[in-house]
């Protein structure tokens, strides 16, 4: 067998090796940016839970549950009340109408029936990160005084995010860890 055969056999098996090693590390990083958008997802899903319950919390009790127990108790055992407004208009001289408001309280809805309509859902889980059960979002909630009107702030983060390049100290705002809410502004917005 001549050299250039056999220099010929090791560069073809050379470049089907390194083919195959392109191939796979292309695959690779395909599923894994499939892997962290489904992980993501799963954990913005949660988040819009947590910021739906923080919102029917709020009107319940004029400000955001400052600890997982109170927004777990209100989950749980919360109700959510159904009231009526019916309104009546009065025509009065030259064109003039006085409306008259009425209120009637129907009944309530628990909670749990109206925003978590998800079979054998665990209010215990609220905290709980999808990807690591044993990590929790961390929660913040504060009223304060803004000139001269009381506001309320409310902020949910992904403490341990899927995507390592999720950092706090990451200078684009939509790559930093999944959140909704802000200790700054006035908000219930996430950054997805």
């Amino acid at each position: 067998m001549s050299l250039t055969k056999i220099l010929t056999v090791v560069i073809f098996i050379g470049a089907i090796t390194f083919g195959y090693f392109l191939y796979d590390s292309i695959a690779s990083t395909i599923e894994k940016a499939k892997e962290i958008e489904r992980v993501e997802a799963t954990v913005k899903a949660k988040l819009e839970l947590i910021r739906d319950a923080q919102i029917a919390y709020q009107v319940a009790y004029g400000d955001y549950a400052d600890t997982w127990e109170k927004l777990i108790s209100y989950v749980d055992s919360g109700k959510i009340w159904l009231i009526q407004r019916t309104e009546t208009i009065t025509p009065q001289a030259y064109g003039e109408e006085i409306s008259t408001f009425s209120y009637d309280t129907l009944g309530f809805r628990t909670v749990r029936d109206s925003l978590f309509k998800i079979p054998n859902f665990n209010p215990m889980n609220l905290p709980k990160l999808p990807h690591a059960p044993d990590k929790y979002f961390s929660l913040y909630a504060k009223d304060s005084i803004r000139s001269g009107v009381s506001v309320d702030y409310v902020e949910v983060v992904d403490t341990y995010p899927f995507d390592r390049s999720r950092t706090e100290d990451n200078e684009i705002k939509n790559r930093r860890p999944l959140r909704f809410g802000s200790r700054t502004e006035i908000t219930t917005s996430g950054n997805w």
